[in-house]
């Protein structure tokens, strides 16, 4: 099966198709769903106080439009220059975040950015949208100012909309941005980190130690969704749903829900494949880990070979029960089937 490089246009049309017709409590809720939702509410926030300033404070439909619209963008820019210009915590957790210095990895700010100033053009979007329902042609700014909101939204659409795509079939078990990970790492580490999110090679291994509550599986989860928003193709998968798609047949099909599963994935994400404490004994070793890449034959090799060339982060056990000795095992099954040592990566937190 060939690597899911990028999401084809009839797919977006079929996922836009699912969102937008037939929408019921019993599907769920996706994120693209939720997005186009979020962006339709955004639009209702600036047409809504524009009608309300227009028809209670006897002001110009234009001018209404003008002031709702600079509102929001000194309420969205507030927003994002908190957390950057703040050099005190915030008490607030609806307005910003606490200062710049907590960040153990900092945020993408390109990427806060564009989210912010795409939320402003919705709002401004609502508001003149009221002003040109009162004018309708007769005012050639507001429909200049449309023409040109309409031009960014859909490119700006177009995007966040298939970003949302590549979040949503990574299966995360939650959202969460690698800045948000407040837990304890060395510098190495760190590094080690970002060299994963910027390998452009594949075959690269990222085996992740630590105990219970250590930040291993958010670690991984936030690193997984950079690399989503950056448009790859992702997939989260527990321990135990990956010894069993070992034994799929080679040349299974994609779900119909699917767009890329482990096989066909850029990146993947192998969660809780030994537990920590209270559970003091491996109940997974490399060996039987193998055994189960192998499908029980020896040399699997169609196995090993998607193994060995993908970009995988494994989350292991505690590194209080798992010994140097046994560290060492995991990177030797790695080894073992064919994983370049130069492209292994060992993480302890």
């Amino acid at each position: 099966m060939k690597i899911a490089k990028n999401i084809s246009v009839q797919r977006i049309l079929q996922q836009l198709k699912a969102d937008l017709i037939g929408k019921d409590s019993y599907r769920g809720v996706t994120l693209t769903y939720a997005w186009l939702a979020n962006q339709f509410g955004h639009i209702s926030l600036g047409f809504i106080p524009t009608f309300l300033v227009y028809y209670f404070l006897n002001i110009e439909a234009f001018k209404a439009a003008l002031y709702v619209a600079a509102f929001w963008f000194l309420f969205e820019l507030y927003n994002f220059l908190g957390p950057l210009l703040s050099k005190k915590e915030s008490n607030s957790d609806v307005v910003f975040m606490p200062k710049k210095s907590k960040y153990i990895f900092k945020p993408k700010w390109f990427n806060v950015a564009f989210d912010t100033f795409t939320d402003v053009c919705f709002f401004s979007a609502g508001s003149f949208l009221f002003a040109f329902c009162i004018y309708k042609f007769n005012n050639n700014i507001i429909i200049i100012v449309l023409a040109i909101l309409a031009i960014y939204l859909l490119f700006a659409t177009r995007y966040w909309y298939i970003t949302k795509m590549y979040q949503f079939y990574a299966r995360f078990p939650f959202q969460f941005r690698l800045s948000q990970w407040d837990f304890s790492i060395n510098p190495s580490d760190k590094l080690k980190v970002e060299n994963f999110l910027a390998i452009k090679n594949s075959g690269n291994h990222l085996l992740i130690f630590g105990s219970l509550s250590a930040g291993k599986t958010s670690l991984g989860v936030g690193m997984l969704n950079e690399l989503s928003i950056k448009n790859n193709s992702c997939l989260y998968v527990s321990a135990i749903k990956m010894f069993s798609y070992f034994f799929k047949d080679e040349d299974d099909m994609l779900e119909a829900y699917e767009i890329w599963n482990w096989k066909t994935a850029n990146f993947l994400m192998i969660d809780d494949i030994n537990p920590s404490e209270p559970i003091q004994n491996a109940l997974i070793s490399p060996t039987k880990l193998v055994s189960f890449i192998d499908t029980l034959k020896p040399e699997n090799k169609y196995n090993r070979a998607l193994l060995k060339n993908k970009n995988i982060i494994w989350v292991l056990g505690s590194k209080q029960f798992l010994a140097e000795k046994n560290k060492d095992e995991w990177k030797e099954m790695l080894l073992n089937i064919g994983v370049e040592e130069q492209k292994i990566s060992v993480i302890n937190l």
